[in-house]
């Protein structure tokens, strides 16, 4: 097959500017371990928000593409390459899975090299290396599918290899978006009780409360830290997991759980935003980490928790609020920004 001339691609030129929609080389031949794919649905991630935004400081490799969770369909393999095959469904996640770690691969846009990972899916084509791709049945909901590329297992992951949440133990979940809906789902799933959910936005908690949230807390119009107590009780809560990075809100999770309880950080901080704690409690049980991706395997997470929303064991297809073209990526991301997005904004290619 031949890998097409050009592609369409949402491309991040400047930080804290909207994303130019431009037609982009590929290159001409796929190098050992990459793979040719045709991107059906991406989803839109907060950690791509915070690339644009600079969460992390100043960007060294701009211009580059965007995008880390998808659904796909192999065109063609390069060599080296085992687990996949042409006309295979797949799905896409930026934690590595099984296969070769290839070389990325080098687009050109204007004339010049457009940067891009092992993995990008804001583009209607990829070649992306093979270790960050899983098959998945022919059948399967390919919009539904795009999730398991990061919100669904970073969202089980978390609750599964993080937190490592016990039956009947109490839970926040603070900020309910994509990955932030399936924490509670997990939560829920595994018995831990109450769920409480956190956000600003009123229909995200409505969404939350479908995932298996049994309190839900605007922090707009009511304090949480209050709220939570009265749920909870005071010094009572298990596990506390935050997505917002915000150093005030992980401060608060470690000072509202209990002597053995577990602080979980999902959002990355903006570099230079520190946090201030009393770490005495650290030695005499309390746990307070970073979560990358839910510790998630792909390659062996992807089928379980594929079977069982195939089985009606899980809610997904609530998730996908929101689902606009590649040349409306930009008002996705002001959605999402906005809260006017309830649960994950999908990009059909």
């Amino acid at each position: 097959m031949t890998i097409p001339k050009t592609m369409k691609a949402a491309i991040l030129v400047e930080q804290r500017k909207p994303l130019v929609i431009d037609e982009v080389e590929l290159p001409d031949s796929l190098d050992v371990g990459q793979v040719l794919v045709k991107i059906h649905y991406s989803g839109i991630c907060g950690s791509q928000l915070g690339e644009i935004d600079g969460v992390k400081g100043e960007d060294r490799f701009l211009p580059h593409l965007l995008g880390h969770e998808a659904s796909a369909t192999v065109m063609e393999v390069g060599l080296g390459v085992r687990t996949v095959r042409s006309g295979d469904a797949v799905v896409l996640h930026w934690r590595k899975g099984q296969g070769i770690e290839s070389a990325p691969p080098k687009y050109r846009w204007r004339g010049k090299t457009v940067n891009a990972g092992w993995l990008t899916t804001f583009n209607e084509y990829a070649i992306v290396s093979e270790d960050r791709m899983t098959p998945i049945p022919d059948d399967s909901d390919l919009d539904v599918a795009a999730l398991f590329g990061c919100a669904v297992t970073t969202g089980f992951g978390v609750i599964e290899n993080n937190a490592k949440v016990r039956i009947g133990e109490s839970v926040v979940v603070y900020g309910a978006g994509g990955v932030g809906l399936n924490i509670v789902q997990a939560a829920a799933l595994v018995g831990a009780y109450p769920v409480v959910a956190v956000d600003l936005f009123d229909n995200r908690l409505a969404l939350a409360h479908e995932m298996g949230a049994t309190h839900l807390i605007n922090a707009k119009v009511e304090d949480a830290k209050t709220a939570i107590e009265d749920i909870t009780g005071e010094q009572n809560l298990d596990v506390f997991i935050d997505n917002t990075g915000q150093p005030v809100i992980i401060e608060l999770g470690y000072q509202l759980t209990n002597p053995q309880g577990r602080v979980i950080l999902v959002g990355v901080p903006r570099k230079g935003n520190d946090i201030n704690i009393y770490s005495l409690p650290l030695h005499f049980g309390k746990g307070l980490s970073g979560s990358y991706g839910g510790e998630a395997a792909p390659h062996t997470d992807i089928p379980r928790y594929h079977a069982l929303f195939r089985a009606d064991r899980i809610k997904l297809r609530e998730l996908l609020t929101d689902c606009l073209s590649l040349d409306e990526i930009n008002t996705a991301i002001e959605n999402m920004r906005s809260g006017k997005a309830s649960g994950r904004c999908l990009i059909k290619m």
